[in-house]
Parts: structure tokens; C-alpha cells; sequence
């Protein structure tokens, strides 16, 4: 299948789930994940169309984006793996939404690199929803805690994001980041990836994160960014 026909392929399954939730399609966003592949792969998605992409690693992104973008000025790139602090001032500089803010250090350092910076990114605040102690984010009990300091460092929070754990389930888990966002006056949801993202769109996200759906298999490991 060609990268049109794979992209057109999920696009109509986002619109079908959201119109069974009596939702619009327009209101979610189709994040390609395109973390270990190269121009080959992205070009073909950039040119039927697709906008918004998402990488885990600064490092990679930098060193295949900026000439991507020369190419396609219009990109949304978004940071959607775990950041390490020392790599925040990159981050602001490259990206133009960042998903896994997830503890104070990394808010301070967003906030600094921002100020300096003069650029406000739209940030999603991860939550560990499955209170799983090998995945990021901020403990559920922490979230209150963190989104105030986020605010503190003036960064734009645009709603919630989460990876709920493999092999069960993940309705109940994307209910609850829904049901936290409202309890914070938060709309933006970063929830649902190829395996589960039409129930996501059902449960109300509004940014899905797409790659082995669109792109096949990773073919190298993940790695913080």
C-alpha cells in the first residue's frame, strides 16, 4: 500500500470513529510518528498532504527536519517522547508542541528556554496513567501539583497526554486522562497510537499518535530525547 493510500486508510477511520461519537473529524489531529525513518519514508506523507509529525529524540529531528522543512515550511513538528532537561533550549528551538512534560525540573528548564527564547509551545503534561514505574509521567496524585507550576513558568498547557499499558484495555485508561483533563478545565488530549486510536477518538482525543499504522515498524530502538 502507498503511503497515500495508508494515510487516506486511517484518515477515514479517525473520521468514522469520530462520527459515532457524534464528534468532528476536523477536531483531531493526525500526528505521523516518523521517529526512525528517513526522508524516504516522510516525503511520500508530506506530499499526500499529512502536516503534523511527531519525534522522540531531539538529536534525530534536528538532523532531518530543518532541510524537510525548506521543502514543507508548513510542518507541526511535535516532541512526543520523553525530554531530558539539558536538551529543553533545543527542544524550543526545533519543535512546535511538546507532549511529555512530566516533572518540575523539566518545567523550569521549558520555561527558562522559552523565555529566552521568545516562544511559547503549546506542552501536553504526561501522566503515568497506569502507574507503571518503567514509564514517564507525573504520578496521578502529582498532576494538580504540576500543572500549577507549569502555569507558574508561564507554559502554554494545552491538555494531558498518555501511553496506557500494553496488552489490556486501553479504554478505562483513556477515560480517566479524559475525566482528570475536565477536573482541570483542560480540552487537548494526546491519547490513542496505531493499535488503539479509534477508541481514543471515541473517548474524546484530539491529538492522535500515529506511526507503525503509517510508516510499518520501527526499525531502531527508542531512545529519551
Amino acid at each position: 500500500m502507498h503511503a497515500d493510500d495508508r494515510l487516506a486508510a486511517i484518515t477515514t477511520r479517525i473520521a468514522h470513529a469520530a462520527k459515532l461519537a457524534r464528534r468532528r473529524a476536523s477536531d483531531v489531529t493526525l500526528i505521523a510518528v516518523s521517529k526512525t525513518h528517513g526522508a524516504e519514508a516522510i516525503v511520500p506523507l508530506l506530499e499526500a498532504g499529512q502536516r503534523h509529525f511527531g519525534e522522540n529524540r531531539v538529536q534525530e529531528a534536528a538532523a532531518k527536519w530543518p532541510a524537510l522543512r525548506e521543502q514543507f515550511p508548513d510542518v507541526t513538528l511535535h516532541l512526543i517522547g520523553q525530554l531530558q532537561s539539558n536538551k529543553a533550549a533545543d527542544a524550543v528551538a526545533l519543535a512546535d508542541v511538546i507532549h511529555a512534560v512530566d516533572r518540575p525540573s523539566l518545567v523550569g528548564a521549558l520555561g527558562r528556554a522559552m523565555d529566552a527564547q521568545d516562544r511559547r509551545l503549546p506542552c501536553f503534561v504526561q501522566v503515568n496513567i497506569g502507574e507503571e514505574p518503567q514509564k514517564g509521567g507525573c504520578a496521578i496524585d502529582d498532576l494538580p501539583a504540576l500543572l500549577a507550576e507549569a502555569r507558574q513558568a508561564d507554559l502554554p498547557v494545552a491538555g494531558l497526554m498518555c501511553i496506557p499499558p500494553i496488552g489490556v484495555d486501553a479504554a478505562p485508561y483513556f477515560a480517566l486522562l479524559a475525566k482528570l483533563a475536565r477536573e482541570e478545565g483542560l480540552t487537548g488530549l494526546s491519547m490513542g497510537m496505531s493499535d488503539d486510536f479509534e477508541t481514543a477518538v471515541m473517548i474524546g482525543a484530539t491529538h492522535v499518535r500515529i506511526g507503525s499504522a503509517l510508516f510499518g515498524a520501527r526499525t531502531q530502538p527508542e531512545a529519551a530525547a
